[in-house]
């Protein structure tokens, strides 16, 4: 692929994370903000950030000397993004601010050129009312820290085309990123699940289950744990989707709209499809493949825990 013309607008901790990426990936990237000191100020920044990560063995050793050479502050929005093929907005999470950003970039930007959002939980179809061509519009959702977390939400609208799908997904894939397709809803995939984990936890810490530390260490070091590994439907396949579905009638005996039994759950226990055990599942996971997999788990989770050993303890007291 030949070198990428990209822009970011919005240079905060995000955005200059995503510029960073972007270059590492061999893309030049021009820098925007609200003004043309902020630009080149948090280019400043993003450069001292990128010394410390290659002092912390965290970034290649070249990878100021390719920032620098590739991310270069703009003067402003318009001409940041007037030759840019991609552009990703990551302005501050208000709809408002969004909209008056959007409407400058897709004014000054070329008429090929595919507009990303880095937007947490705003519908796209939203924001994408403020852009001209909004075919060539998407959620592009990077997370924080950018860098170093390796998945990215890949949000279309109901008109986004094929096209710019794609050439997001190939820009992003070229940092070294691992994308997810998502329908446009609010809060998406991510948003969505963390939030909803944040909210149990609170009421747990509320009703004096536990304190917020301790709910800490059992999410840390239990189904969290497996997190890394394996995505909710193949940690139910493995644990057994039969008893999920008697878990669930147990905390039914408390909550029972909260914890009301997913419908696909309860037609895949009804079908005797249990998950590996089973061979098939909401994954359809051979049965054959289950001594495979059950050994590729253990060791990772082994290896997770060398990992947690080697790096110790988190600063938080």
């Amino acid at each position: 692929m030949s070198q990428i013309r990209a822009a970011v607008v919005g240079s905060g901790y995000m955005g200059g994370g995503i510029a960073q990426m972007l270059a590492l990936s061999g893309a030049e990237v021009a820098l925007a903000d609200v003004s043309a000191e902020i630009a080149a100020s948090n280019h400043t920044r993003l450069l001292d950030e990128a010394r410390q990560f290659v002092a912390d063995g965290l970034f290649p050793a070249d990878a100021v000397e390719r920032i620098a050479a590739l991310v270069h502050p703009a003067e402003s929005v318009e001409a940041a993004v007037a030759d840019a093929e991609f552009i990703e907005e990551a302005v501050p999470e208000k709809i408002e601010i969004k909209h008056a950003t959007l409407a400058r970039i897709s004014a000054a930007a070329g008429p090929e050129a595919v507009i990303g959002s880095n937007t947490s939980t705003i519908r796209i179809s939203a924001l994408a009312e403020a852009v001209e061509r909004p075919e060539r519009f998407l959620g592009v959702h990077f997370s924080n820290p950018a860098p170093f977390i390796p998945g990215v939400e890949i949000i279309p609208h109901e008109t986004t085309t094929e096209s710019a799908i794609a050439t997001a997904e190939t820009i992003v894939r070229a940092t070294g990123k691992q994308t997810a397709r998502v329908k446009d809803s609010v809060g998406f995939v991510l948003n969505r699940l963390q939030y909803a984990l944040f909210s149990e936890a609170a009421d747990i810490a509320a009703e004096g289950i536990a304190s917020p530390e301790d709910i800490d260490t059992i999410v840390r070091t239990t189904f969290g744990f497996r997190l890394p590994v394996f995505g909710p439907f193949a940690i139910a396949d493995m644990a057994g989707l039969d008893v999920y579905a008697f878990c669930y009638a147990s905390l039914q005996t408390r909550w029972p709209e909260r914890f009301a039994t997913p419908e696909s759950l309860a037609a895949l226990v009804a079908e005797g499809k249990f998950g590996t055990k089973s061979g098939a599942g909401y994954l359809d996971v051979p049965a054959d493949r289950t001594p495979e997999l059950v050994a590729y788990r253990n060791r990772a989770y082994v290896a997770l825990q060398k990992l947690l050993d080697e790096l110790g303890p988190a600063p938080i007291d």
